[in-house]
């Protein structure tokens, strides 16, 4: 079964201690080139992957970018390295999970056309990318490059990872720019995730399942840089509030200065950087507003498949610091999937992050639009003033 991962920062699932991976792999592979020590924005060194045995023996083809695009970064953008046919990387690595990361900038290369980019792309037993067009979802979102990322257990001791251009298209060719894997913690299967019914009935997972990070969203902050994350496992964070529907955003604050964000013993601090959880969005300090909307974030998914969203809650400013001062509804696609959430009481106290899991399964085919909202609950006669 494969997983479409959604998260959710508000203001994370490793029960060892430590900060850090205790892996340390991490590869970052510049397709397309014979260089090394190739330095980028966040003073990550690259290699070209033509100076490694990763690459296939079967034959390939290296281009530079047609164009000097201002808004895409040079490393690893700036080489690519395509196929006709179908080509494999391999990767020695250690049994565990893994980042994997691909980098895309569809262009045209040489004497291919952007448009005719079409391609699967596969590792062990996973597709990860079906019939896949860089240049028509580049289109499609308005961005210039793509960045796939995707969680995957390796049991072997080689990691196989092939790119086969589409049967589908006549003039069909697979690229790549850029690939990077690092060491990660199993911060999925041994979580317990709920079937988002309202029931709290928990939905089973295995260690061995693959998810691809659809949205990492920093609720209240800015986004963060790849530099800026935690337990060298590079994520990159995105401002959540593209995303936030109409106009009820709220407001945003930073958590007050006598409250330091401490980590229970069970969330070490590479399950997010601490700059995280000092930021938050509340409803507002008035009653009678906060009743009136949901906030609500509205994100596009693809049907069909499983996703896992995974909230993330710390109380970062007085006087939350008791139970039952702030209970709340969680709603995912007009479903109740949690009632009476109370972070001060799952949590333990103020300052001290929580998460919590939910799993929903889209029906249908094509696009559509994932609703994720919260509401205060009433019953509770709560100070109705909501963050997260």
């Amino acid at each position: 079964m494969f997983f479409l991962l959604l998260s959710f920062y508000f203001t994370i699932p490793a029960f060892a201690a430590g900060n850090s991976t205790s892996n340390s792999t991490h590869i970052l592979l510049s397709c397309g080139t014979s260089e090394t020590n190739i330095v980028d924005s966040n003073n990550l060194i690259w290699i070209g992957d033509g100076t490694t045995n990763y690459i296939s023996k079967i034959a390939s083809k290296t281009s530079q970018w047609p164009s000097q695009n201002p808004s895409v970064p040079t490393i690893p953008f700036n080489n690519a390295r395509l196929f006709s046919s179908n080509y494999t990387y391999t990767f020695p690595l250690s049994p565990g999970r893994y980042f994997l990361r691909l980098y895309f900038y569809p262009a045209n290369y040489s004497n291919l056309l952007a448009s005719d980019s079409f391609m699967t792309v596969t590792v062990g037993p996973y597709t990860l990318l079906s019939n896949f067009s860089a240049w028509i979802t580049v289109t499609a979102l308005n961005y210039d490059y793509l960045i796939q990322e995707f969680s995957i257990n390796v049991t072997s001791t080689t990691l196989n990872l092939t790119f086969a251009p589409s049967t589908k298209h006549p003039s069909a060719f697979a690229f790549i720019n850029g690939i990077e894997i690092v060491s990660s913690p199993d911060i999925f299967s041994i979580s317990t995730a709920y079937d988002a019914d309202g029931n709290n009935k928990i939905f089973s997972y295995d260690e061995g399942m693959a998810f691809q990070t659809m949205y990492r969203l920093n609720v209240g902050g800015q986004s963060l840089a790849r530099s800026q994350d935690s337990g060298n496992l590079y994520r990159s964070w995105d401002d959540d509030s593209n995303y936030i529907f109409g106009a009820a955003f709220g407001i945003t604050f930073s958590n007050d200065p006598n409250v330091t964000i401490e980590y229970p013993p069970n969330i070490p601090q590479y399950i997010a950087p601490v700059s995280v959880y000092e930021t938050a969005r509340s409803m507002g300090p008035d009653p009678h507003i906060n009743l009136q909307y949901n906030l609500t974030w509205i994100l596009s998914v693809d049907a069909g498949f499983y996703y896992l969203l995974r909230f993330h809650f710390c109380e970062i400013q007085y006087p939350m610091t008791k139970p039952n001062q702030r209970v709340f509804f969680i709603y995912i696609n007009n479903q109740t999937a949690q009632t009476q959430f109370d972070v001060i009481a799952y949590s333990g106290g103020i300052g001290k992050p929580v998460y919590r899991d939910y799993v929903v399964l889209t029906v249908g085919s094509g696009q559509m639009d994932m609703w994720v909202a919260l509401y205060p609950d009433l019953s509770t006669k709560t100070s109705i003033m909501m963050q997260f």
